[in-house]
């Protein structure tokens, strides 16, 4: 939310919560309020964007860690999953239940996100998805998905598909470790600043 105060006036204020106490602003000054991205436009002016967090969440593992960050940033995140998953009481994270169909939660994202986003996902297609529109990827793991990496991703998801269709043993995931959930909390504090600052957000 962008404002813009008479110079003249000293006082206190609030805009959308923010507080701006007794502080003299030049002409033209403008109140960015915080956690939103000022986008300028080619008219001069500018609008507030905000990044959104999705989360691939029926087998998520670190949706703790990602509401800690979202809370630390004030982001707005939506926990999409085919069966019902609590969440915090938190009016910026809204829980989205979609049908038990196949890859129906993966439609669900990939129809919606876009650039300044970000996928928390452990499922390759979609990350290959949510990079084709524009939008950040990161595993569970802390891995950020690529456009440089997402074929090799890609190829050997599709490689142990064949050897488990053949009868070969491929063993399932790792447990998650501490140093996986550190190196994802980075990763995505990492994303998110990234994306602040393609966007001039500082």
């Amino acid at each position: 939310m962008v404002g813009e105060l008479d110079p003249r006036r000293r006082q206190d204020t609030e805009l959308g919560g923010a507080r701006i106490a007794n502080r003299e602003l030049q002409p033209g000054c403008l109140v960015v309020l915080p956690f939103h991205l000022v986008i300028p436009t080619e008219a001069g002016d500018a609008r507030p964007v905000t990044i959104s967090l999705y989360i691939d969440a029926d087998a998520c593992p670190v949706k703790t860690e990602i509401y800690r960050v979202a809370e630390r940033y004030a982001l707005k995140v939506y926990v999409v999953s085919n069966s019902y998953i609590n969440v915090p009481r938190d009016p910026r994270i809204e829980r989205v239940v979609v049908s038990d169909g196949f890859d129906a939660a993966d439609d669900w994202i990939a129809e919606r996100v876009g650039p300044r986003d970000i996928v928390i996902t452990s499922d390759i297609p979609l990350a290959d998805r949510s990079l084709k529109k524009g939008a950040a990827a990161i595993g569970s793991t802390g891995v950020a998905f690529t456009t440089s990496s997402i074929g090799m991703a890609m190829a050997s998801r599709e490689l142990m598909s064949n050897l488990r269709a053949m009868g070969e043993m491929t063993g399932g995931p790792k447990p998650m470790s501490p140093r996986d959930r550190s190196r994802f909390l980075s990763t995505l504090d990492e994303t998110i600043q990234k994306l602040r600052r393609a966007s001039g957000g500082g």
